[in-house]
């Protein structure tokens, strides 16, 4: 085992509740593990440069660059200048989702029913827009920086009609993915159920976070050597750091 994998050397955990959400700046030559924790979970995650606010998450040239829509081991996440965001080093669960987004509070109520704080207190039913925004809200952002998300933990599938399915049961307890970050990352998510999936109950599964440092630089090789491309844009991280 790679000891960038190791993780007697954890700085920080923290674990996100069933409809939580949390952001953080993901420091350069950090890794972040997520973990579900029960089973069927997934993270809808936002990046960003964590000192330059605009240069942000670019989905479409994610996908674009390294010819996939499906997102696991070796893959990078693109920002719009062309630099890597973040890093997937480690992945136990194969397949992380770019197209499925994040449900309003109307599409919630809509698919689920009725939850309201009044009835339910702590335990209402949340919805992922409004998570991401109220932890933008920490980082002067509003809802005219929303972007897309990566949802990770769940997969899903396109047929030859264009038609979106998800994969009930994708994710087990105890998967992981792991980040790493070639440059200060700024990273908002939420631990909030994918809009696809098909279950007609509100239940958020929670998922464990960790810090670390990086041991050495060589974390990042098999994500610079999947696509020439990907090679290119840590030449421009590490340009912009220089």
């Amino acid at each position: 085992m790679n000891n960038d994998t190791n993780t007697s050397n954890i700085l920080y955990e923290e674990l996100v509740p069933g409809g939580g959400h949390i952001s953080f700046i993901l420091k350069k030559d950090q890794v972040l593990r997520m973990t579900d924790v029960e089973g069927h979970a997934n993270v809808s995650l936002m990046m960003l440069n964590a000192h330059q606010h605009s240069e942000r998450l670019n989905l479409p040239d994610t996908l674009k660059a390294q010819h996939t829509a499906k997102l696991t081991k070796g893959h990078c996440f693109y920002s719009d200048m062309g630099r890597v965001l973040a890093a997937i080093t480690e992945d136990t669960c194969g397949w992380h989702d770019s197209l499925g987004g994040v449900l309003n509070a109307q599409e919630v109520e809509t698919k689920y029913g009725v939850g309201r704080y009044q009835e339910l207190r702590n335990n209402f039913y949340r919805n992922g827009t409004d998570n991401l925004l109220v932890e933008m809200g920490k980082w002067n952002l509003d809802l005219q920086d929303l972007l897309m998300v990566v949802n990770f933990f769940s997969k899903v599938t396109v047929d030859d009609e264009g038609s979106l399915f998800f994969e009930p049961n994708h994710s087990c307890a105890g998967n992981y993915v792991e980040l790493y970050a070639p440059m200060d990352t700024l990273v908002i998510l939420t631990a909030i159920q994918h809009p696809l999936d098909p279950n007609p109950e509100y239940h958020p599964r929670p998922v464990q976070l960790s810090w670390r440092k990086a041991e050495s630089e060589s974390i990042s090789e098999v994500c610079r050597q999947s696509r020439p491309e990907n090679g290119r844009a840590f030449h421009n991280t590490e340009r912009f750091y220089l």
